[in-house]
């Protein structure tokens, strides 16, 4: 298992539609095959900052995400909104307590 972890900055004035985007599909992108645990969270300071942490069981579990029509129409929502490009990172946990 690894975590897909990705930063995304928006307009201030298109918060509200990438948060009504992720509400209306986080359950769909959470039950995609292979994902174990989806967050998303806000900076305390930068409020127009978030992260998506994603837990997948392999590698080809993102993958097959990232083809599917439900990621494509997310996207392609959610990528006119932003302030910034987006950073995204696959990591492997190293230590849990």
């Amino acid at each position: 298992m690894f975590v897909r972890i990705v930063k995304m900055g928006f307009e201030a004035s298109k918060v509200e539609i990438f948060l009504q985007n992720f509400n209306n599909n986080k359950e769909k992108i959470r039950n995609s095959n292979g994902c174990r645990l989806l967050e998303l969270y806000r900076d305390k300071k930068e409020p127009t900052l978030f992260f998506t942490y994603s837990y997948w069981e392999t590698e080809q579990d993102l993958e097959n995400y990232k083809n599917s029509e439900l990621f494509k129409n997310v996207w392609a929502k959610t990528k006119i909104l932003f302030n910034k490009k987006p950073e995204a990172w696959s990591v492997d946990t190293v230590v849990k307590l």
